[in-house]
């Protein structure tokens, strides 16, 4: 899922279609729907789709510096296209945008840190490499780099910094080097997960649920070794949300049992649920089981209000899988992490933080540790395609 990306797509199109008259029209055929069956092949799936009209790569993790600080972090990639193809053959025309956020959690000094950068997906400034052995994604010097195996683990690395306008004043950047502990899991069913219903409201979705991680993290003039383990989505398709969806909530868990969680619902705008809201149970040696509205309850049990937005979050929720004998109650480690980006020009406002969990699987004590994703608290959502 991954942030109010959809409304987000839409008003930047609009914005950089006015400002930019470098932009060529629409031409030739519409973009590709996500339709099963899918099957990913991998190195090739990493990379670009450009077929499709949105893509976005994701990392979320934990990390824990020498001296046992502790710290959340979120970086992610984001390719719109403003359409199927350009007239014009120039170094100049713009078929893609290219954004991207990264966002720190201090949990020891309960502070957050956020920044976001836009660029065209030309010239050099941004982009995403689509066919290549080990394919790159940057905005700007913010980049996503594919490794090679190293054995049967997939290697990759993460480099950002913030600007010096980064949030709460301070510059705070990361260079991490992962491997990862599982192979691909591949969300949902046939190689779609289905967002609503209707032809093509879907995308393709995979994840590495487990990823091993170390490197170094740089706060302020500090520079910390640190080591710990991320999360990375990888998301592609065209038309995925419905008209009448106002917002969602996403959890990605990591528990002490080796295995890994997802879950998302999708709120509509009578109060309900979206019956295609789904999760993935991952086992320890990587086998998945898709899990449907139907096997599992996410309860909000507080919420917590915006000073800034006024958008009024669920926080501490209660999580429940009764075929899977589990039950959780997840807790921010930071209240305030909501995620405000200021290089769009428009209120794209959403909570996008480090959680823990506590409870119980089949009777025993469990714990872990995760992200969870609200979108449509402080704005409005809007489908965009």
């Amino acid at each position: 899922m991954n942030t109010d990306k959809h409304r987000f797509f839409w008003m930047l199109s609009v914005f950089i279609c006015v400002y930019l008259w470098l932009i060529s029209p629409a031409q030739g055929a519409p973009f590709r729907l996500a339709l099963p069956p899918y099957t990913f092949q991998f190195p090739r799936d990493h990379g670009s789709h450009p077929q499709f009209a949105t893509e976005w790569w994701y990392y979320t993790g934990h990390l824990t510096s020498k001296d046992g600080r502790r710290f959340g972090y979120q970086l992610t990639w984001f390719r719109t296209a403003l359409a199927p193809q350009i007239k014009r053959k120039s170094a100049w025309a713009t078929r893609d945008v290219m954004f991207a956020h990264f966002a720190l959690t201090d949990e020891r000094g309960q502070r957050f840190f956020f920044s976001d950068r836009i660029a065209r997906g030309n010239l050099g400034l941004a982009g995403a490499q689509s066919g290549a052995r080990v394919p790159r994604v940057w905005v700007e010097n913010w980049n996503l780099q594919f490794g090679g195996k190293s054995g049967e683990r997939q290697s990759l690395r993460a480099v950002a910094k913030s600007d010096a306008t980064g949030t709460q004043g301070q510059n705070f950047a990361l260079d991490l080097q992962q491997f990862a502990l599982k192979p691909p899991a591949i969300q949902g069913e046939r190689g779609v997960s289905q967002k609503s219903a209707g032809r093509g409201r879907a995308s393709h979705y995979y994840s590495f649920t487990r990823l091993q991680t170390r490197g170094i993290l740089s706060l302020g003039g500090e520079r910390l070794e640190v080591a710990g383990q991320s999360w990375f989505d990888h998301e592609f398709g065209s038309n995925q949300m419905s008209a009448n969806q106002t917002g969602w909530d996403w959890f990605s868990l990591q528990l002490d049992d080796g295995r890994e969680l997802m879950l998302y619902r999708l709120r509509l705008k009578n109060g309900g649920v979206e019956p295609f809201s789904s999760g993935t149970v991952v086992e320890k040696n990587g086998a998945t089981r898709h899990l449907r509205l139907a096997d599992f309850r996410m309860t909000p049990l507080s919420s917590w209000k915006s000073s800034e937005t006024g958008g009024v979050y669920p926080q501490k929720w209660r999580i429940e899988v009764p075929r899977e004998k589990l039950r959780l109650e997840v807790a921010p480690t930071l209240q305030n992490q909501e995620l405000r980006p200021r290089r769009s020009g428009v209120n794209l406002s959403y909570w996008e933080g480090s959680v823990r969990a506590t409870g119980t699987r089949n009777g025993r004590a469990i714990r872990g540790v995760g992200y969870l994703e609200m979108t449509g608290y402080a704005s409005a959502f809007k489908n965009t395609f």
